[in-house]
């Protein structure tokens, strides 16, 4: 036999309902992201919080950095990290559910230079020696110095490069030291110098892929953002189409 409640209840319940959505809707979360991906990111949060509601803040840089962060106790609801080996070092350590963890992009290494034509799309460059200064992220602290230093051992330089290098704390330091001049060239994250799928600015080459370790970008959800609805959305928004789009856009391959 159906009872059907009184109309009172149906009202209760549906205002119930009304609220736990937009309570869910309202949500705040902060998301540590990778500073690779930070061009990315941001385009993906606009869409993610107008197709959501909720809101959320990115802090961005190093992934060693934050894994030091996390690990003392930094509220952060989701790390988007360059690598893979970082998250699952947070899940190791129970600072989030190693079953969250998912590959979210594939990254790409560029040999860059703002001045046109002075990088040809393989390795002479490197091998001529005609510059003075080029820049890498910390290989200890980020995977795309650790990528570039690869590059470099592979191609037998590792002796010629050393006293040329200059260091950034992470990618975005690396960057902004080629785009400032204070290094000639150097080893940059794709997505920082493209546009429409060229390189919008000066010169560069492309790092193939089989030249280095693939540069796996895991996400993670963290501890803080465990009763989070929004953490949740937006682990499930990265894998979305639209994410997936804007990721091709600046130069990354996503997971399938």
């Amino acid at each position: 036999m159906t009872v059907n409640p009184p109309m009172w209840l149906r009202w209760l319940l549906a205002f119930a309902l009304c609220i736990a959505a937009y309570g869910s809707r309202a949500a705040e979360l902060t998301v540590a992201v990778a500073s690779n991906f930070s061009a990315p990111m941001k385009v993906i949060a606009l869409g993610f919080e107008k197709d959501t509601g909720h809101r959320i803040t990115l802090a961005f840089g190093a992934t060693g950095q934050f894994y030091a962060q996390i690990r003392s106790g930094a509220p952060f609801g989701v790390l988007l990290a360059a690598d893979d080996e970082t998250p699952r070092k947070l899940a190791l350590e129970g600072l989030g559910p190693k079953e969250s963890q998912f590959t979210y992009a594939r990254g790409r290494l560029v040999l860059w230079s703002k001045t046109p034509s002075l990088i040809q799309p393989n390795a002479e460059i490197l091998r001529s020696g005609r510059f003075n200064k080029i820049a890498i992220a910390n290989p200890r602290l980020a995977p795309y110095g650790a990528a570039a230093m690869e590059v470099i051992d592979n191609l037998g330089l590792n002796a010629q490069m050393r006293p040329k290098i200059v260091q950034g704390a992470n990618i975005t330091q690396a960057f902004q030291f080629v785009a400032s001049g204070n290094a000639d060239i150097g080893f940059v994250a794709l997505s920082q110098v493209i546009e429409n799928g060229a390189i919008k600015e000066g010169s560069g080459w492309v790092i193939p892929s089989a030249m280095h370790k693939p540069i796996r970008q895991d996400a993670l959800l963290l501890n803080p953002g465990i009763k989070n609805p929004a953490a949740h959305e937006l682990l499930s928004y990265l894998r979305s189409e639209k994410a997936k789009r804007v990721m091709r856009l600046f130069g990354y391959e996503h997971q399938d």
